[in-house]
């Protein structure tokens, strides 16, 4: 792909992602004039417990108050935070990246705003600044990625486009920390890819300052020093390197858990020490007093089977759209490669193929493999004929949700490439969580950062014969789901 390409590619990203926002924006206005809301508290705002002297806000100007009529959901508790700080046990589910960068921006680029609006007014704004700024960071970062992995500018571009309008868009455009983790997470991939590992590091440890299963992120790491190892270890028949490549990709999954586990202490130095044995609450007292699961499991009911009610039904419903896309997208890749996904990807080193380990920087892929790093290899005439075959008998079969085979059925290249297998894997895993253990409608959102998703939905709309209705079923949940997401969330209503 050449550099004029990219970088049409990037600012037509750029403009759909500033164009979803503003569409997101427009239809919250929308809504919340129509109808009332579920809930008023939004605009309560109680002083703070540790200096009830600080500056609250004013309620003088309807923009002031429509701004903080639109602090809603965990709005609520980011908002708080970044005025107060953590004082009640249930706020330390709210990890601090998003509050911190509100407070920053509040106390600076926005400070003279508070005199006009007020202080918390002022607060939201800066959450609503942060979430959209990082979401159009996001949105590039996510081409740039796509891009490495897929080699197929144009396949990428679509899933980069579905990503700007992906069902969670509320949550992206609200004062929420999907957007920060999104960057950081998509960002930090991207780097990683690329063989900037000490900024991936740095971009996927901040991720687990924004959001929980950051951590998570650690995986990628795990997966490239495995690769690592075993090529130092079994092809260069190089014991220190091995140990040396074990040791370092150990350090940088630490370095991926440090801020998630800062925080934990951080709260258990703020509730636990300095109290007497009655005072304390039982997570205090627990061999590994991890705060979070406490506050996840005894405020919110999150456990392992514990969703699994009949009057939650209607919530594995509202989840059924985004659990479905990713296990197609799972399944289908492992029926497509079973060989690869059973060995790890060690399929390369067993058949003596010509690719580097993966995760690998491939911006330095041997010249060899040049042009398999920017377009795939068009197929030979007797492949071509073979993959016509086959698919003309899959589609004589009915099978609606096949790929083009054209599409990556090497290991080099495409949605079936050896690349995405982490990707596949980390899915995977947070599929699981999110129908055994999370709330399951939560999903939506959970999986929302997932970039497999989005490479997958890409090549299903241009699958032969079926690839039309698939795009026209893709956008539907899409555009449903931002109008019903902006509708039931804006207003206090439960949507995920």
């Amino acid at each position: 792909m050449t550099k004029t390409v990219k970088v049409n590619h990037e600012t037509q990203i750029l403009k759909l992602a500033t164009l979803s926002r503003l569409l997101l924006l427009t239809l919250t206005i929308l809504w919340r004039a129509l109808l009332s809301p579920y809930d008023t508290s939004a605009s309560l705002n109680p002083d703070c417990l540790a200096d009830p002297g600080a500056p609250q806000h004013s309620r003088n100007n309807p923009i002031s108050s429509a701004i903080e009529n639109g602090v809603v959901w965990d709005s609520v508790y980011f908002v708080r935070i970044a005025q107060c700080g953590y004082e009640y046990e249930q706020s330390f589910a709210f990890l601090p990246l998003l509050p911190l960068c509100i407070r920053l921006l509040s106390h600076t680029v926005l400070a003279p705003l508070v005199s006009v609006f007020g202080y918390r007014a002022v607060l939201a704004l800066s959450g609503y600044v942060v979430s959209n700024v990082a979401f159009l960071l996001a949105a590039v970062y996510f081409y740039r990625l796509s891009v490495m992995i897929l080699k197929d500018p144009e396949v990428a571009l679509r899933a980069s486009i579905l990503f700007c309008f992906n069902p969670a868009s509320i949550f992206y455009s609200s004062i929420y920390s999907e957007s920060l983790y999104a960057l950081f997470s998509v960002g930090g991939l991207y780097y990683l890819m690329s063989g900037a590992n000490n900024i991936a590091v740095i971009c996927l440890a901040v991720s687990s300052c924004a959001r929980s299963n950051g951590v998570v992120n650690a995986g990628y790491f795990c997966f490239q020093t495995m690769y690592w190892a075993y090529d130092a270890l079994f092809v260069k028949k190089r014991g220190y390197l091995a140990m040396q490549i074990l040791i370092c990709g150990a350090l940088r999954c630490v370095c991926i858990f440090i801020p998630f586990i800062a925080f934990q202490v951080y709260g258990y130095h703020n509730l636990c020490l300095g109290r007497s044995p009655e005072e304390m609450r039982p997570w205090c007292r627990a061999r590994i007093p991890l705060l979070y699961n406490f506050i996840q499991s005894h405020y919110w009911g999150v456990g392992f089977l514990k969703y699994f009610q009949l009057k939650q039904l209607p919530n594995f419903l509202l989840a059924s759209p985004i659990l479905s896309l990713a296990l197609c997208s799972i399944i289908y890749y492992v029926t497509a490669q079973p060989k690869l996904v059973y060995l790890l990807g060690f399929q390369a080193f067993k058949e003596g193929k010509d690719f580097a380990p993966v995760p690998f920087p491939l911006e330095t892929v041997p010249q060899s493999n040049s042009a398999s790093a920017t377009i795939p290899e068009k197929p030979s005439s007797k492949t071509g004929n073979q993959n016509f075959r086959q698919r003309k008998q899959i589609h004589r079969e009915g099978n609606p949700a096949v790929l083009p085979l054209e599409y990556g059925s090497s290991v080099n290249s495409g949605y079936l490439s050896v690349y995405v297998l982490p990707f596949i894997l980390q899915l995977s895993f947070m599929v699981a969580t999110a129908f055994f253990v999370m709330h399951v409608q939560v999903a939506t959102r959970f999986l929302s950062a997932s970039p497999s998703l989005y490479w997958f939905a890409s090549y299903l709309m241009v699958s032969p014969g079926t690839g039309k209705r698939w795009g026209y079923l893709i956008w539907a949940y899409c555009t449903g789901y931002i109008l019903l997401g902006s509708l039931l969330f804006s207003n206090f209503y439960p949507f995920t």
